[in-house]
């Protein structure tokens, strides 16, 4: 099928997109809807913007749309308004959803498919968080922490790269602290910076920390194709 696939620039969207395309489906383009804050419950927030070299290394146009509000009807009529340019410039028959557990965000999109005739393809969905990060690893994905705001995860995480041995770290610290692994739950986000989807890595030339002693931005400042 030709799918759309909603992007934010992190593992799991990134991912999703790379098993799709195992499955047989044609990916045809990336639908982003740039949140106003990280108080979003349906959208990933930091470093939207450097989403376009990501595009531009999967050789896959982006459709975007900005959003002034954090109101999550308001963020599904954008994304509705993406879906239809992408049906019309595209021909989507799906849309493909990074999705691991949450049933309120799956919902939510199966609802606004089902308006489009559109089927919601979830190609990680219910995955064991472990065998996913450790899976990440082994098909060549190197992400970034680009954000942190859980208990146990301090600023030492902020832009760090993450390997297999961090994932050992992490499974403790999640089980400490109570934490998903995978960080469906907001615990963190992530950047891909190289997967086999690219054909060149991103190269990070600027960037700065935010942190308040629990949460934390790694915000890109500048960055490029190398």
């Amino acid at each position: 099928m030709k799918l759309a696939s909603l992007f934010s620039g992190g593992k799991d969207s990134t991912y999703a997109i790379h098993l799709a395309q195992k499955q047989g489906h044609e990916i045809t383009c990336l639908l982003s809807v740039f949140a106003k804050s990280d108080e979003s419950h349906l959208l990933h927030h930091p470093n939207l913007q450097w989403t376009k070299l990501q595009s531009r290394a999967m050789k896959i146009p982006q459709l975007t749309i900005n959003s002034d509000s954090d109101d999550t009807d308001n963020e599904l009529v954008l994304l509705g308004q993406l879906l239809q340019k992408a049906i019309d410039k595209y021909q989507i028959q799906g849309l493909v959803h990074g999705g691991i557990k949450s049933n309120f965000q799956k919902e939510k999109f199966e609802t606004l498919c089902s308006k489009f005739n559109l089927i919601l393809i979830s190609p990680l969905w219910d995955s064991e968080p472990k065998t996913y990060m450790n899976e990440l690893i082994e098909s060549n994905y190197h992400f970034i922490i680009t954000s942190v705001s859980s208990g146990g995860l301090d600023d030492t995480w902020l832009g760090k790269s993450i390997s297999k041995s961090d994932i050992i770290t992490l499974k403790q610290l999640s089980k400490k602290f109570g934490f998903n692994l995978n960080f469906e739950g907001g615990e963190a986000e992530t950047f891909v910076i190289n997967c086999p989807l690219f054909s060149n890595p991103i190269i990070i030339k600027e960037s700065r920390k935010e942190w308040d002693g629990y949460r934390g931005r790694f915000e890109i400042v500048d960055a490029g194709l190398n």
